[in-house]
């Protein structure tokens, strides 16, 4: 199979879900790094006003980010492998074919990743805001979550863009998904594209071949094709 506007679209896709995936771990680490390794999702903030400081109170388990981080990266490992496959396939050989069962896997692929996807985007944006909540209950003069960025910290905290990275990480794992969302339906239509050219290149094999190839009927035979009454044979 040439290389095909659909397949090309599909490369494209997956470049973009190697970057989202790239920013999303690389926000979240960010952040960890900033407080010191603590993973900030759903955790809770403190505030001593004598000092006009913000602190951490709480925080939740460093595995927590391990894992948001864990997924990005392997949708990221497996989206730059797929498309320097294909790259390389297309340099080589000069054209891309791609066999049944490899679509039916880059199906279940995508199944499998927009399941996880889907879990680390409800985690990141029930975690954020959960932080968001205890920021704006316990700092005082700040209505929006973003406010805090500019208060001063607990050292070694660094929460200059603590939302700013945790929002970004958010926003890269549902466009993540969306766009998986795409590829999985691109490959169900060349599933079905290619599945169509078998049947029409099996069904019509063309005027020279067996009687009632024309019509695509395999079960036809030749001598039910035949006249019912035989022409005379020609006087020698």
């Amino acid at each position: 199979m040439a290389l095909t506007g659909l397949l090309l679209l599909e490369l494209g896709l997956y470049t973009s879900c190697f970057i989202c995936g790239i920013v999303t771990a690389a926000s979240i680490t960010i952040v960890q790094g900033n407080f010191g390794g603590r993973c900030m999702l759903y955790g809770l903030v403190n505030y001593n006003a004598t000092a006009s400081l913000i602190g951490v109170r709480s925080s939740s388990s460093p595995s927590l980010c391990y894992f948001v981080s864990g997924i990005s990266v392997m949708v990221a490992v497996v989206c730059f492998s797929l498309s320097l496959y294909w790259v390389y396939t297309f340099c080589i050989d000069g054209e891309i074919r791609r066999e049944r069962r490899w679509m039916n896997l880059i199906v279940a692929v995508s199944g499998v990743f927009l399941f996880f996807l889907l879990i680390t985007g409800c985690m990141l944006k029930i975690g954020r805001d959960s932080l968001c909540d205890s920021v704006i209950q316990n700092v005082h003069n700040i209505t929006r979550c973003e406010e805090a960025q500019a208060r001063k910290w607990v050292s070694p905290l660094e929460g200059e863009r603590f939302y700013s990275s945790l929002y970004k990480a958010e926003t890269a794992v549902w466009v993540n998904f969306f766009f998986w969302v795409i590829i999985a339906v691109l490959v169900f239509v060349q599933k079905r594209q290619s599945s169509v050219t078998k049947i029409i290149a099996g069904g019509f094999g063309g005027y020279g071949g067996p009687a009632g190839g024309l019509f695509g009927d395999a079960g036809v035979t030749a001598a039910e094709t035949e006249p019912f009454f035989n022409n005379p044979a020609r006087p020698q």
